[in-house]
């Protein structure tokens, strides 16, 4: 990760994170004092090697830290073998039900073992996979979900519930520590909201091990992107969260670009275009709406922390100005007043305005690389 975090500026701005201990995930560091990661996940069949590399490299130019590819048969978790190769993000394996995907994949070459205890199987499997971890260089992540409890806990708490979600990542956890291995980080996802919060505060409480955060089967677009704000955003504003990744029924890109939206909101990363922009009213002097929309488009690319202000008229558009790279407002008769490092710069009229704001943006983008290097 190139991006930095951003710096507090006042005192209610900062957000103090929980302490955990720091593990590798192949080159990108988990925990501690390591930025928050976003992860994603392929859809294509592992198998299908020339599209899950296309769709990692997807997944790269738009900043994603790790990547999960699953592995439900020896195939699949073979084909890791060649896709690590392809690919410069770490790649996680998950594993479902049988533990020799878990050995197989570490052998391939996979970052991470993911494996969902509810479902790999005897303490004894789970050794095994420990041990191909440990020979392999690979660390590992508990992964337990509402929906795969193991039945002994379903028994005696009657229903999925954050107690349940808890004693499950530690009993787990302990097996991992008991054959000294300690490179993994946890998760307890739940699809509902409010347990996903109890089962990740409870688990903070009881362990300091690094904590994949996520609202699991958050659902589509607009529903999973607003859970998982939700959730997400909750437990991280509570310094809790060491990796992220949002769960959406919708192009794994959109994953990445939620997960970054939430950590930009919370000032916990700063890596790409941030817009500020109004929802419009009978003032505005142009098109915010388009104008907005051709634009989270046209710079996806960037991944300067460059902050732009779309705003409709006069009202609020100075004062966000002030605070922004690049500042628009509608100036009347067709016509916009452009601000420049929260200055008034220029005015702009009769010309394609969309891509005169990108332009704008490049050069701020180019400049803020070049005063890091």
């Amino acid at each position: 990760m190139t991006d930095q975090d951003n710096a507090p500026l006042r005192p209610w701005r900062e957000i103090k994170r929980r302490k955990s201990r720091k593990i590798m995930v192949g080159k990108v560091p988990v925990g501690g004092d390591a930025p928050i990661s976003v992860q994603s996940m392929t859809n294509t069949p592992t198998t299908d090697i020339k599209a899950t590399i296309e769709q990692i490299k997807k997944l790269e130019e738009v900043g994603v830290d790790i990547v999960r590819c699953s592995c439900p048969d020896e195939e699949s978790s073979k084909a890791l073998k060649e896709i690590v190769r392809a690919v410069s993000v770490p790649i996680i394996a998950d594993i479902h039900f049988h533990y020799k995907r878990g050995i197989e994949a570490a052998e391939a070459g996979a970052a991470c073992l993911r494996i969902n205890p509810g479902n790999i199987g005897s303490e004894e499997r789970v050794a095994e996979i420990v041990r191909a971890a440990k020979d392999h260089g690979c660390s590992m992540r508990i992964g337990v979900n509402a929906g795969s409890l193991e039945s002994e806990l379903l028994e005696k708490y009657g229903e999925p519930c954050p107690e349940a979600m808890v004693e499950s990542a530690l009993n787990h956890a302990k097996i991992l520590e008991d054959h000294d291995f300690r490179d993994f980080k946890i998760s307890v996802k739940a699809s509902d909201v409010l347990l996903a919060l109890e089962s990740y505060r409870g688990l903070a409480k009881a362990c300091d091990y690094p904590l994949h955060v996520g609202v699991t089967e958050a659902g589509g677009l607009r529903t999973g992107t607003v859970k998982s704000a939700m959730g997400m955003g909750i437990l991280l504003g509570e310094g809790i969260g060491d990796t992220i990744r949002v769960s959406l029924s919708a192009a794994v890109e959109e994953e990445v670009a939620v997960g970054f939206e939430i950590l930009k909101s919370l000032g916990l990363r700063s890596r790409g275009v941030t817009i500020i922009s109004c929802p419009t009213c009978a003032r505005k002097g142009y098109d915010v709406v388009g104008t907005v929309e051709a634009l989270e488009q046209r710079l996806s690319h960037i991944r300067a922390p460059v902050t732009v202000s779309i705003l409709g008229c006069i009202v609020n558009g100075p004062g966000e100005a002030s605070h922004t790279d690049i500042g628009v407002t509608g100036g009347g008769k067709n016509t916009q007043q452009i601000y420049i490092g929260g200055q008034p710069d220029h005015r702009f009229k009769d010309g394609d305005l969309i891509e005169h704001i990108a332009e704008l943006v490049e050069k701020r983008a180019a400049e803020m690389e070049e005063e890091k290097s």
